[in-house]
């Protein structure tokens, strides 16, 4: 069994280079079940489809996910810091850089091409949701639906919520049934950690209500947020979207864009755009509140669900709402693109650099190589 000080430092190598997103299930799989043979194959699997089927970032689930299994509650916490800890000090320091020279004419540049290349990662995010969905037609029912609130106002939360619901209804006769005579994986337990945990959580929420109202607001959204998250980081964004940008107008939609592009260069999930949020609108300690927000809910999840993983696979349920919620998120994404397209100043050298960027991601070029070479066109493309 792996100490959490080999695990934390073994995530923390592997997280300094984890662009990528969910391609590094792949390398995480590769470091825990044939360098280090932590877990067996069929444990890492089972994994995959728990932390695909929970809210969060997959990648970090997966982390948690191998520290749990093979360390325990304190295994979990080590992979999981030590995972995302790059992310966060990158993403940290690029916020601080860019509050102080966005308006410098090489650097206004490079964002201007960094908006139009975002449109053209949501487009594919959105490509790649949809056809994943589109296995099972009637999956594709939710995703124009969704849209189509989402366009006319509707709390993305709320579309969510009913996506799920309408996810149970519809798909009730196609879910697995669940096992009869008292479910495999009944006599899981959930840790005594973990009430704990969610108390120390609401206890620091409650504490910024009489601290910091901007911060109190900030961090009951991404709690908010993340739990929300099924299918991956992607899946945030049209969440911190309407939050931060139409509901509190904390920033506006071509800042926004500024950060969902940073997460783009910084290792580990896109959802570390959070970070650069929080720096915007309260500073360190804003960035310190915001990540630690929109973390913290998923990782309590996995960690009560995983006792529990041999039910959930057989919940007809959780396996329909999880389905509608997904099937949403294509509806949101959808939306997103268009939104973000709709504030660009197309022209015709435009137009090029997002086709030629779609076509990059569609050969299954990484997004990192792609923003990379995109910037330093941009600076000279875009004065």
């Amino acid at each position: 069994m792996p100490s959490p000080g080999r695990l934390f430092f073994s995530f923390l190598a592997l997280g300094a280079t984890a662009f990528g997103g969910p391609a590094m299930i792949a390398h995480i799989r590769e470091l825990a079940t044939r360098r280090n043979r932590w877990l067996p194959e069929e444990s890492f699997r089972d994994g995959v489809v728990l932390c695909q089927s929970m809210p969060g970032a997959t990648a970090m689930q997966m982390a948690a996910y191998v520290g749990l299994r093979s360390a325990g509650l304190r295994g979990a916490v080590a992979s999981y810091v030590g995972f995302g800890l790059p992310a966060f000090l990158l993403m940290l320091l690029l916020a601080a850089l860019y509050t102080g020279s966005r308006d410098v004419p090489p650097v206004a540049s490079l964002f201007r091409g960094l908006q139009v290349m975002v449109v053209a990662i949501l487009a594919h995010a959105t490509f790649v949701f949809g056809r994943d969905i589109s296995k099972r037609r009637a999956d594709l029912f939710f995703a124009p639906v969704s849209a189509a609130f989402f366009a006319a106002g509707v709390s993305p939360f709320l579309v969510i919520i009913g996506a799920g619901v309408a996810g149970i209804v519809l798909f009730r006769e196609e879910a697995p049934a669940p096992p009869a005579g008292g479910a495999e994986g009944a006599r899981g337990k959930v840790p005594m950690a973990v009430p704990l945990y969610v108390a120390f959580v609401l206890a620091c929420v409650a504490a910024l209500y009489f601290l910091d109202g901007r911060l109190y607001r900030l961090a009951a959204f991404l709690l908010r947020v993340d739990l929300f998250a099924f299918g991956g980081g992607y899946a945030s964004l049209p969440l911190l979207f309407h939050e931060i940008v139409n509901v509190q107008r904390w920033l506006d939609a071509r800042t926004f864009m500024d950060g969902i592009a940073l997460g783009q260069v910084t290792p580990g999930p896109i959802i570390i755009t959070a970070t650069f949020v929080g720096y915007l609108v309260g500073g360190v300690a804003g960035a310190l509140v915001a990540t630690g927000a929109i973390f913290s809910p998923s990782f309590v999840v996995l960690v009560a669900a995983t006792p529990f993983l041999d039910r959930l696979k057989r919940s007809r349920h959780f396996t329909g709402a999880t389905r509608g919620i997904l099937g949403s998120f294509v509806g949101l994404l959808f939306y997103m693109t268009v939104r973000f397209a709709w504030d660009v100043p197309w022209d015709p050298v435009r137009i090029l650099f997002v086709a030629a960027a779609l076509a990059a991601l569609a050969r299954k070029v990484g997004i990192l190589p792609i923003v990379l070479v995109g910037s330093a066109l941009s600076v000279f493309i875009f004065r």
